[in-house]
């Protein structure tokens, strides 16, 4: 009688510690501390987190939610997702935050992030798990992703521009969502839907049709870009219309030169000297 007490009591011990064991090792997985890294940075690139406020170092890791980073002007850094799935490319002006890092009772990666202003490009290698997403906020709307290569700028309005080199992601606006699949492009605007997607361009030509001195020295430039693109005018963004337009009069530089920068969501750069006749 007592052998089998033994041999009961055995069996019930073994089997609560098993329990014990996988139900530990679930909180383990769930607890994994998840990250971006800091790969490499150009210029004057700050790293914030709730605590402090200090320029970024290759190493350092963004870990919680309100974590960013930011460039400044001809500044730039490279971000390496800690599940080696891939690179975030951060342009200057812009400024990158996390809105969620965590992993899934199951294992996936769930990583949201936000961009308010400036240009992003991101190489993401398809995801192998089903619960892994990857998304992009910005003021007009989210954008998903499972793997690809694609582009998103932000203008100081919201208005975004995505651009897709290799895969597809979907753009989500005003509950209505399009596909930007690879070769296409679209722009969101903040209170309205995705526009259909468009053949890609990545064309950084800028069309001046007005460039003249005005009264009170001043100039006057009149120009379109490629919608999807940003503008940088004496090292500040500008804002171009749901066509790219924009009509501009700024005091008259001292040389008579203007310098701009049109950068597309794919961060091709191409700068321009405007000389005022």
């Amino acid at each position: 009688m007592m052998k089998k007490l033994w041999l009961l009591f055995s069996i019930l011990f073994v089997g609560l510690l098993t329990i014990t064991q996988v139900s530990a090792q679930k909180k383990i997985r769930l607890k994994i501390n998840r990250y971006l890294e800091v790969r490499s940075t150009s210029g004057n690139v700050t790293y914030r987190n709730r605590q402090i406020s200090q320029l970024a170092r290759i190493g350092i890791k963004l870990q919680n939610v309100g974590d960013s980073i930011s460039t400044g002007q001809r500044s730039s850094s490279m971000l390496a997702l800690d599940t080696g799935i891939g690179f975030i490319q951060v342009a200057e002006n812009t400024k990158l935050e996390i809105q969620k890092l965590q992993t899934t009772s199951q294992g996936g990666h769930v990583t949201n992030l936000q961009v308010t202003g400036g240009q992003v490009r991101l190489k993401i290698r398809a995801f192998t798990h089903q619960d892994s997403t990857l998304q992009i906020e910005t003021p007009a709307g989210i954008t998903g992703v499972r793997g690809t290569d694609f582009g998103v700028s932000v203008q100081p309005t919201g208005k975004t521009g995505v651009a897709t080199l290799i895969g597809s992601v979907a753009t989500t606006a005003q509950g209505q969502r399009v596909y930007v699949n690879r070769g296409f492009q679209t722009i969101v605007i903040p209170g309205e839907p995705p526009s259909v997607p468009t053949p890609l361009r990545n064309d950084t030509r800028l069309d001046v049709q007005v460039l003249e001195e005005r009264s009170n020295q001043q100039v006057r430039i009149v120009a379109k870009v490629d919608p999807v693109n940003l503008v940088m005018l004496l090292n500040q963004p500008l804002i171009t219309d749901r066509s790219g337009n924009f009509d501009i009069t700024i005091p008259m530089p001292a040389n008579r030169r203007v310098a701009m920068r049109v950068t597309t969501p794919l961060s091709k750069k191409q700068d321009y000297e405007l000389i005022v006749p």
